[in-house]
């Protein structure tokens, strides 16, 4: 029931009121279903909303992608043991080979290609830190590869704020995500 569920919403009483909701990260289609009402309803009637980043704007995703970077001259074979680096390229060539077969009618019918997905996450793989590589390669599966081209819950989130018309903003700014990961060392990751 759509009333029993935990919303993931928290109120912050003041006039009018404030409203902070848990999202995660995936294909809002996976998630959708479960939102309770009052947090849809909340979101329906405000008129600011922020978030975590603002993954509309061209400057958050270029940034994002340049924090994921090795230094300049350095390439994964250079950081990566030579067996985990193998590893790592043999299962990519796999993914990029099977990738045709994972996916669906309807991305193929919006015009997605298998070697364009495949470049659009994997590609310049190589010049990618570890932590980001790993992350990467933990997205490179069949039921990920399966509903891109949905957004996740945060950027359809922020889609439906900007076709309504609401004020936006974002919490965060880049740097504070990727120099924590980027900080990690190379046995936490």
């Amino acid at each position: 029931q759509q009333s029993e569920l935990n919303s993931f919403l928290w109120t912050i009483k003041r006039d009018p009121p404030s409203y902070f909701f848990g999202t995660i990260h995936v294909p809002y289609t996976r998630v959708w279903d479960f939102i309770p009402d009052n947090s849809k309803k909340a979101f329906q009637q405000s008129h600011i909303v922020y978030f975590e980043l603002d993954l509309t704007d061209p400057y958050t995703i270029s940034a994002l992608t340049s924090c994921q970077l090795l230094p300049q001259g350095e390439n994964l074979q250079d950081v990566l043991p030579r067996d985990i680096y193998r590893r790592l390229k043999r299962h990519l060539e796999y993914v990029k080979l099977m990738m045709p077969s994972w996916m669906t009618p309807d991305q193929r019918g919006k015009g997605l290609y298998a070697d364009y997905l495949f470049n659009a996450i994997a590609g310049n793989w190589e010049r990618k830190r570890p932590v980001w590589v790993m992350l990467m390669v933990n997205s490179l599966t069949e039921v990920d590869i399966k509903s891109r081209g949905v957004p996740v819950l945060d950027l359809y989130l922020a889609q439906e704020a900007e076709r309504l018309r609401k004020q936006t903003g974002a919490v965060e700014k880049v740097e504070e995500q990727c120099h924590p990961l980027n900080g990690l060392n190379f046995s936490q990751v």
